[in-house]
């Protein structure tokens, strides 16, 4: 029996049990590589645990939140563990943000611990940190004084005497800004354990597994691959951002076996090794162009053969698996754990063959928004997760995604949603009124359009408007082009989009948080 408050360790297992884990059964084994540091999984315990302690020290545990404000490293595998140990929730944070977008991650996540990197995004973080709009404490995880990440661990490397029940968040990651803001998904130990193993499952990812960490790890499309490489007890190398060369180097040299390579870094990759200098045979992956299947290991796993399926951030990243065939259905079926639902407005589960908005329940799904009580209650009723996305159940049972209830951009890795931008757009004092289209891009996907209508008596060209969006939001997140108009064509009251793509050439648009894998 268990009191009030307690845990019953009897059925747990969190995130920081599969870290203990390891640490008992394969303590010798590699478990993390970045840059000359190498960690086995008795190491990295032993550092988890000293950050745990020094987070301790600092009176942090118990829900609050630890920031990350940096690019790729063993240190956020550290941060994320020990949130995992003293039940606090780690939240990676796109590095790529400007400093605007960025504060109103601090002020809205208010953490009790911001990790930030004067590398590349110093500025940008040291201008948030000095606005001071949180109580938290800001570390520079790669720095050496006395305010640094590796002064700040603590000399205490034993076990932190802290229950954690599997059932509570420790990862948040913010979503796009699908709202006109952004939201931050929190996520269970129950939810990433359970999504690691089966992605491992679905990868072939075991104990011999290596996995190259150069996708951004505020995506959870990247995320997943590197917890399926720590559940499985394998090793994860990281690099802070992609480059084409350093890329090679790491395959070659720790004959990693897997990798988040996007195909323009594909071409980068196959126009830089030409002369065959990088061994890249260990990477296994898709096939593309001939000089690169030529290069590497086509990948003969379940997801190797039949890759993506349908997900979002909020269901820990994969909801349905393509690999899980055969289907009539385009998005595969959903695993074991997790139910798949489609409901019509009044919320009435609906039939095979209709179209309505998918749901979905099961121990991936995310335990809500952080502080969204209103929206919580909206995307969580009658016991379901509301996606927000639409689609059909075939009479097998299998899921077809039909399309977002609001339109999603994509280019390159990144999802863009059309009224963040025109949010921007219109705080310009020259614009009346701003539509965003995406036009297909044959290397990114998609670029982003963007549809003007100026003030009367005011004027603006498409490069102040480009610049001023560059100014407030993420550059991606910038339009390309810009195309002036008297009005906006409207379906009733709502803008008509439909009609600005068909004039304007819009198109490509990809599912709203499903995982595509472009093949040449």
């Amino acid at each position: 029996m268990t009191g009030p408050g307690s845990v019953d360790l009897l059925h747990q297992h969190s995130l920081a049990d599969v870290l203990r884990g390891h640490a008992g059964s394969r303590p010798g084994d590699t478990a993390a590589v970045c840059g000359d540091v190498r960690l086995s999984y008795a190491a990295l315990d032993e550092r988890v645990n000293r950050l745990a302690h020094a987070l301790l020290a600092a009176g942090t545990g118990g829900g609050d939140r630890l920031l990350w404000v940096g690019q790729n490293c063993h240190r956020l595998l550290e941060g994320l563990l020990a949130a995992a140990k003293v039940g606090a929730v780690f939240c990676p944070v796109n590095w790529r943000q400007s400093a605007d977008e960025l504060a109103f991650v601090v002020e809205d996540a208010d953490p009790a611990v911001v990790f930030w990197q004067e590398a590349e995004i110093g500025p940008v973080a040291r201008e948030v940190r000095d606005r001071g709009l949180s109580k938290a404490r800001w570390i520079q995880h790669d720095g050496e004084d006395e305010g640094g990440y590796e002064a700040f661990l603590s000399d205490d490397a034993t076990e932190p005497a802290v229950a954690v029940a599997e059932t509570e968040a420790v990862l948040m990651m913010y979503t796009a800004a699908f709202t006109g803001s952004p939201n931050g998904a929190l996520l269970s130990h129950r939810a990433l354990v359970t999504q690691g193993a089966f992605v491992a499952q679905m990868m072939g990812i075991t104990a011999d597994y290596t996995y190259l960490n150069c996708g951004p790890l505020f995506h959870v499309a990247t995320f997943m691959t590197t917890l399926g490489t720590l559940v499985s007890g394998g090793t994860n190398v990281f690099t802070p951002r992609v480059d084409a060369e350093e890329l090679c180097r790491l395959i070659d040299g720790e004959r990693c076996t897997g990798a988040f390579v996007m195909p323009p870094t594909m071409d980068q990759i196959i126009e830089l090794n030409t002369d065959g200098r990088f061994d890249l045979k260990s990477l296994r992956t898709f096939p593309g162009k001939p000089e690169w299947t030529a290069m590497v290991t086509v990948d003969d796993s379940p997801w190797g053969r039949k890759p993506a399926g349908y997900g979002q951030t909020e269901v820990m990243g994969m909801g349905t698996f393509n690999a899980l065939g055969p289907s009539l259905g385009t998005h595969g079926r959903p695993p074991a754990f997790l139910r798949i639902g489609i409901m019509d407005p009044d919320g009435t589960v609906l039939g095979p063959g209709e179209t309505g908005e998918i749901v979905v329940r099961g121990p991936t799904v995310m335990n809500g928004y952080h502080n969204r009580p209103e929206l919580n209650a909206e995307r969580q009723a009658g016991g379901w997760h509301h996606t927000n996305d639409l689609g059909r159940l075939e009479e097998d049972g299998s899921l077809s995604f039909v399309g977002p209830r609001t339109r999603l951009i994509k280019s390159a890795a990144e999802n863009i949603y059309p009224i963040e931008v025109e949010n921007c757009l219109k705080a310009h004092p020259a614009v009346a009124d701003a539509a965003v289209i995406g036009v297909p891009d044959p290397t990114w996907t998609q670029n982003v359009k963007a549809v003007v209508v100026l003030r009367a008596g005011q004027s603006a060209t498409a490069e102040d408007l480009v610049e001023h969006c560059r100014e407030r939001i993420a550059s991606y997140k910038k339009p390309k082009s810009v195309e002036f108009v008297d009005e906006l064509p409207k379906a009733g009251w709502a803008v008509d989009y439909d009609a600005l793509d068909a004039r304007f050439g819009g198109g490509g648009y990809p599912g709203a948080g499903a995982f595509h894998v472009e093949k040449d």
